[in-house]
């Protein structure tokens, strides 16, 4: 039996590109080609909240769907449901969301006396550039709804390789900035949560939240059943790591770590 197991569905959804004038013409329908169907699950350790000092097992519902392409795209485990509007091979832009899941004290003794913050969604947009054949810098911009009224931005670059014919090797460094309405509802100790928790007040402002790096062995068992296990690790930094809540009952160094399974079925559309 899981321990408050957390579930969080990643619907990374990759979209086709619009230029699509050819299929227009022939009188297709712009969904009209081939498709997948992505499903699996991941298991991991990580913080209980963030900037918990204690882990515990969780487990995601991975879901995935997008029209196949000419090769295979590398996409990472920290990616957000986006949908690309401008596809050229080698830059890919357009929006991008997540689901925000609810926090309260219930995740964590630590955060007696703390408000609850509400489940939520954040939404933006993302760029994705490969420099090279072997690289992707990929750059997140979104802003909160209903769980807070902050901006955050996640920054990942990535290196991948053939290590060999089924197996691949990736990995590279992370950062994530945000503005004060994030860190108000994750950080911020009023007077009010200071009495109730015996924390002392704090009132963050804007900058970076947290700097590391991540990597993933990928295994491709058959052309459609992939495996993988992954490794994540951040340290908090700037109006996260000077709280009250992590100075005093946190800490500022988060580790996951984890594997994941996923099946492909792939479909055709008129």
């Amino acid at each position: 039996m899981f321990h408050r197991s957390v579930v969080s569905i990643s619907l990374a959804i990759a979209l086709f590109s619009f230029g699509s004038a050819a299929a227009q013409e022939s009188g297709q329908h712009f969904w009209s080609g081939d498709w997948y169907l992505s499903v699996g699950v991941a298991g991991f350790s990580a913080p209980k909240f963030e900037g918990s000092s204690h882990n515990e097992f969780k487990f995601s519902p991975l879901i995935s769907v997008g029209r196949q392409g000419a090769g295979p795209r590398f996409s990472s485990r920290n990616d957000n449901p986006s949908f690309a509007l401008i596809d050229k091979g080698a830059f890919r832009a357009g929006i991008v969301g997540r689901f925000v899941p609810s926090r309260d004290d219930g995740d964590g003794n630590e955060l007696k006396g703390m408000k609850k913050v509400k489940w939520g969604a954040e939404a933006g947009g993302f760029v994705e550039v490969y420099p090279t054949d072997f690289l992707r810098a990929r750059a997140e911009v979104r802003q909160g709804i209903r769980a807070h009224d902050g901006v955050v931005a996640d920054l990942a670059v990535d290196a991948f390789t053939d290590i060999a014919p089924d197996l691949q090797l990736s990995g590279g460094p992370r950062a994530t900035f945000a503005t004060s309405g994030y860190y108000d509802a994750y950080y911020g100790v009023n007077a009010r949560q200071a009495a109730a928790s015996g924390l002392d007040p704090y009132k963050p402002s804007s900058g970076i939240q947290s700097y590391g790096a991540g990597t993933a062995l990928t295994w491709k068992a058959t052309e459609n059943l992939q495996a993988s296990s992954f490794l994540e690790y951040k340290r908090l930094a700037g109006p996260a790591a000077d709280s009250s809540l992590v100075r005093e009952r946190g800490s500022k160094n988060q580790l996951l770590i984890g594997v994941s399974a996923t099946y492909k079925f792939n479909f055709s559309l008129q």
